[in-house]
């Protein structure tokens, strides 16, 4: 009874901005892989996107938020930056070496990345549901590989690059969390979108990219990568997240890999093999009982 009801009294507005979030964050790998571009071109295009959108919004706040770069925690939001960067830019890579069954639900560890840092870092306590949880996804990790134990295999090249990118991801949710506690979200993201943007593209044009030349499909592909996982999922997270209990806030955290596969499913005719479904659900659970061992789910939608 008291479950019921503390569902019940869960605003429906942030029901429908969970779903919607969950709905638009999953689109990013089919949008991804319909896109006829390199790796460094996608991702530059999707942050250069989101912090054009964005930018305007903040400008207003921005004044007073220069001043933290003054501070000795300047560093950390270059930190963030360039972790958010590194991120996108190895989650989208893995994409064209492996499934986005076994690239999402990898990248979606983070979670149990986050909580392992804060103990190593600060020694914050894990429960023992994280520390299980912590174990679960890994025996997960172990059964996606299952049969591509190779650095010779491209399968496994591309699980080794998400579980990098959710590395990544850890850093950057940590990086955050007590700028966090001086800014508010919209100065911090538009900072941060803009920094990690402007490492995308130097690292594009250093590589000797071109965001020239591509179909209109691409460019398309790219301009909705920017709006609508970007913009409209990690927004409409951000507007609800903080209203909703602990347990919904988990759900949220495992929508997007299921999600995904099923759009790739659908759309892309890619059905998940039996060790990504099998695999998958393990690091799911896992994820779960480490978010719900206070693992730093709520945070890691705040500040996407």
């Amino acid at each position: 009874m008291p479950q019921y009801t503390a569902v019940a009294r869960i605003p429906r507005f942030s029901l429908l901005l969970i779903l919607v979030g969950v709905a638009a964050i999953s689109s990013a790998a089919v949008l991804i892989r319909e896109a006829d571009a390199p790796p460094l071109v996608i991702a530059a295009s999707r942050m250069l996107i989101a912090s054009v959108v964005i930018l305007p919004f903040a400008v207003g706040r921005l004044k007073n938020t220069f001043k933290i770069l003054e501070s000795p925690d300047a560093w950390l939001i270059i930190v963030a930056g360039a972790a958010l960067a590194l991120h996108f830019w190895l989650w989208i890579t893995s994409l064209s070496h492996t499934s986005i069954a076994s690239s999402v639900v990898l990248v979606t560890s983070h979670p149990a990345m986050v909580a392992v840092l804060s103990f190593v870092l600060w020694r914050e306590r894990l429960g023992h549901a994280a520390v299980l949880g912590i174990l679960v996804a890994f025996a997960g990790l172990i059964v996606i590989n299952l049969g591509s134990f190779s650095f010779g295999s491209s399968v496994f090249e591309g699980n080794l690059m998400a579980l990098a990118a959710a590395g990544a991801m850890a850093g950057y949710l940590l990086a955050g969390r007590h700028i966090r506690e001086r800014i508010d979200a919209l100065s911090y993201l538009a900072m941060v979108y803009a920094l990690a943007a402007i490492l995308l593209l130097a690292a594009a044009f250093i590589a000797g990219e071109s965001f020239q030349g591509y179909s209109v499909k691409t460019y398309w592909m790219l301009a909705l990568l920017g709006l609508v996982p970007q913009l409209i999922g990690h927004t409409s997270l951000n507007l609800a997240v903080r209203r909703l209990p602990a347990t919904v806030v988990s759900v949220a955290i495992l929508g997007e890999p299921v999600g995904a596969t099923l759009l790739g499913w659908a759309v892309l005719g890619e059905a998940p093999g039996i060790k990504e479904v099998v695999g998958g659900l393990i690091i799911l659970c896992g994820i779960l009982m480490v978010v719900g061992g206070g693992g730093g789910g709520r945070e890691s939608l705040e500040q996407m």
